[in-house]
């Protein structure tokens, strides 16, 4: 298998004409800034979700995790049926599904309504795998590069305007019910927008669901994420979490057995193995570790309030927003700068420069950041190098896999990240809640500077597993 990988014509033997290309790529766009919008919209409304629904933290961490439960059942499936039936179907189910849900959150009366709501969230995460396999299918390698760069950069667009325009939307009207309506009019006006000039994908895998790999791998997810969200007050030796632990690595060996012997595997394991894929996995595992995982921390760090804690800058949730703004424009200019760097390096090397400028930052966070400035200015070359990261490692995943299995590939890369950040979650706030000061709840400093030296150690360890890959072409 190569990059120059030719997808089977369509039904008339015509390939599309360059204004569908042109109009499918904007509307993909569109799609992947809406859905940088909702995952990020909610979480400086959090606190207030909490006080409405009356709520304690526990179940408020929940409101998270549901989602991305949701998520790991969600971005496999949608992968496979997308590579079987059509990636332009699956998205439009997938952009349904989703618009119920916001407005279900929006709407919701209650606790156990709102957490409905955030599983039928869940397919935002299948969203990308299904742009990417797409735009694979219908476009040449140059121009699909582009595009999945392009994609990128709108999902970090869409992300830095989710968590600003959200905190504004609050502050101006001061209600939650409104401004949870902003996100769910995008989602709604999205389904429509995905009949208008989206063309189907071309080629199509062989073959039926296999649902047991669906099913197990589903479960295992769902058994490792759980046990790993049950670990937030530092009790790692408890049955609750080492029970869901040992039985998701259980369900994982047994689904791995399943697809070894199954004809046609939702993965292929051997091809996942392979040291073209098996090093980017890896890579993106950690990614998902420092990537999700540092943002409740950093966000925390800027809120604590110095007098009490000797750290931190006490800043409220839309200071934090504002603070936080040259990370997410930095994101943004490495997501589409991606593939101009790659054309000259190659993504290999794009890779490791991306991981590298993450480890550097976070080694300055653990070193300095006393100073407000300090940590501006690191998070802009932490929100590049992550912009490059996001933007370089679908397209090497994906090109390293079989043209009939794009769905599926993109889709594990999703799930293999999201496992990192449900990981790093769990760590952080055991570390978090290890290290405080004697007598009190409050985390003490060293427990930020060892969160940070984590993240630099997990950043230094994708940069190795991108040096020790071996791609078929750069």
């Amino acid at each position: 298998m190569t990059d120059t990988a030719t997808p089977p014509p369509d039904t008339t033997g015509r390939k599309p004409p360059a204004a569908s290309v042109t109009a499918v790529v904007g509307l993909l766009v569109f799609f992947e800034m809406t859905s940088g919008f909702l995952q990020v919209g909610l979480a400086p409304l959090l606190p207030d979700l909490a006080d409405h629904l009356g709520i304690g933290s526990a179940a408020l961490n929940w409101v998270v995790s549901v989602q991305l439960l949701a998520a790991a059942v969600c971005v496999p499936l949608f992968g496979r049926l997308g590579d079987l039936y059509g990636h332009r179907r699956l998205l439009r189910i997938a952009l349904a599904v989703i618009a119920a849900g916001t407005l279900i959150v929006a709407l919701a009366p209650d606790y156990g309504v709102l957490l409905a709501g955030r599983v039928l969230q869940g397919p935002i995460a299948a969203l990308l795998p299904l742009e990417i396999a797409l735009v694979r299918d219908r476009l040449p390698v140059t121009d699909a590069r582009r595009a999945i760069a392009r994609l990128v950069g709108a999902l970090t667009a869409g992300a830095l305007a989710g968590g600003l325009v959200m905190g504004l939307v609050d502050s101006a009207s001061g209600s939650l019910r409104l401004t949870l309506l902003v996100p769910a009019l995008l989602a709604v006006v999205c389904v429509p927008v995905s009949f208008v000039a989206v063309p189907e994908s071309r080629t199509r895998a062989a073959g039926r669901v296999d649902w047991a790999g669906v099913a197990l791998l589903s479960t295992a997810m769902i058994a490792l994420l759980g046990g790993v969200s049950g670990a937030a007050d530092g009790s790692w030796g408890s049955a609750r979490v080492l029970g869901p632990l040992l039985l998701g690595l259980a369900l994982l060996a047994c689904w791995a057995v399943v697809e070894l012997r199954n004809a046609e595997p939702l993965v292929d394991i051997r091809a996942l193995a392979a040291r073209t894929t098996a090093p980017f996995h890896l890579a993106a595992f950690l990614f998902g570790v420092f990537y999700f995982g540092s943002q409740t921390p950093n966000a925390t760090f800027y809120a604590a309030d110095p007098e009490a804690t000797g750290y931190g800058f006490g800043l409220t949730a839309l200071a934090i927003s504002l603070a936080s703004l040259p990370g997410a424009v930095g994101s943004v200019v490495g997501s589409l700068a991606t593939a101009a760097v790659a054309r000259r390096i190659g993504y290999r090397a794009t890779l490791m420069t991306a991981f590298g400028l993450v480890a550097l930052t976070f080694l300055q966070f653990a070193l300095a950041h006393g100073a407000l400035w300090q940590m501006a200015a690191g998070s802009t070359f932490l929100g590049l190098g992550i912009g490059l990261a996001l933007g370089a490692m679908p397209t090497v995943i994906v090109e390293a896999s079989d043209p009939t299995r794009t769905g599926i590939s993109a889709a594990l890369y999703n799930n293999v990240k999201t496992l990192g950040g449900a990981v790093a979650g769990g760590v952080f706030a055991s570390l978090l809640g290890a290290l405080t000061f004697t007598g009190a709840d409050e985390p003490g400093e060293g427990g930020y500077t060892a969160v940070w030296l984590v993240c630099a150690a997990c950043a230094l360890g994708a940069v190795a597993f991108a040096a020790f890959s071996r791609r078929r072409e750069e």
